[in-house]
């Protein structure tokens, strides 16, 4: 098995500031102003400012990691390429294009036009859409292949991801104390795509119970009339030790109106008085409004987002994405800090 080990190693000395750890000497000692002669470094922004630069790190993170991918596949193809003596071109043309079946007949890409949001005929766009058709193909079957020749390397990335400093006071945990993997979700009740996550994130906690806790985080959105009300219903659930069957209850019927909160504490057999009397004088809105001001400061444009220990995910995820995310953690988590981790 051949391997290949690939280090970027080349940055401007502000970007090697932002992409490095908040440990590291060098990226923290980083001088960025001067008061009066008195030196303002990276690691004194961040003492005051611990996320502020997060979002910054992240997507440099995403950009470096997506060229090294890049360079990574052009290497293998390069490789494979000089050992079957032909060109890279050549090599695809062996192995990608000539595997790709026929044109489509007829009747499929009349199937096709009609989910196409066009008011062309058929006959002026049926060129474009068979040209379309032939690129998803031949995609697919680039990547099928870049896929076996990946498998056949031992391939070592070293760029890793930034990681940021979720605070957990105040905030629900369900799962092992001591778990390898925190989910931290930042989400809304009454947010669709949160409601999508929810049966991932499920499954994902019933498969690696005692390895994975998840925290729950309230980002009511200002677009969602019922999202802070529901969140503090929670956590005056939560006062009587019943937030995570209120939790789940909520996501699962969508009953958001302020009788409905009411009437779903009382069938999880909550102190109804004490209940209503902590939702109305609003006792936990402040609670609330710490957890959006932490979303806020992360840069969290919205929701659902992940930090799965304190690695930044945005959007909802499928349960294979997750799974993989899980995964991946448990591995370094076997690992010494900074090891990197196989591919």
């Amino acid at each position: 098995m051949n391997k290949l080990v690939l280090t970027v190693g080349l940055c401007s000395s502000m970007l090697c500031a932002f992409a490095a750890d908040n440990s590291s000497p060098a990226g923290g000692g980083t001088v960025l102003a001067e008061i009066d002669g008195t030196k303002l470094t990276l690691a004194d922004v961040e003492l005051r400012r611990p996320n502020g630069l997060f979002q910054a790190r992240n997507a440099f993170y995403e950009t470096t990691r997506k060229v090294v991918d890049e360079v990574v596949n052009e290497y293998v193809l390069e490789k494979q390429a000089k050992a079957e003596n032909v060109t890279v071109a050549q090599l695809l043309e062996r192995h990608v294009n000539s595997t790709i079946e026929k044109d489509p007949p007829e009747d499929a890409l009349r199937v096709y036009y009609e989910g196409v949001d066009t008011t062309e005929p058929y006959e002026a766009v049926r060129g474009q859409i068979l040209d379309a058709l032939r690129q998803r193909r031949l995609a697919k079957a680039k990547a099928a292949y870049l896929k076996s020749l990946l498998a056949e390397s031992k391939i070592t990335i070293r760029v890793g991801a930034p990681r940021a400093q979720v605070a957990l006071k105040d905030t629900p945990v369900r799962g092992g104390k001591n778990a390898p993997v925190l989910v931290v979700e930042y989400a809304d009740y009454e947010c669709p795509y949160c409601q999508q996550a929810q049966p991932a994130l499920d499954k994902l906690e019933a498969e690696y119970k005692g390895k994975m806790a998840l925290a729950y985080k309230d980002t009511p959105l200002p677009m969602h009339p019922h999202a802070q009300k529901a969140a503090e219903a929670a956590h005056c659930a939560a006062a009587q030790g019943k937030y995570w069957e209120y939790h789940d209850l909520l996501f699962k019927s969508q009953k958001l109106e302020i009788p409905q909160l009411k009437e779903q504490a009382r069938e999880l057999k909550i102190d109804g008085a004490a209940f209503d009397k902590c939702l109305d004088s609003g006792e936990q809105s402040e609670l609330v409004k710490v957890q959006l001001g932490e979303a806020q400061s992360l840069g969290l444009q919205g929701t659902p987002s992940f930090f799965i220990n304190g690695r930044f995910f945005s959007g909802s995820l499928s349960y294979e994405a997750l799974r993989g995310i899980v995964e991946e953690e448990i591995a370094a988590s076997s690992s010494q800090q900074g090891e990197p981790v196989a591919r």
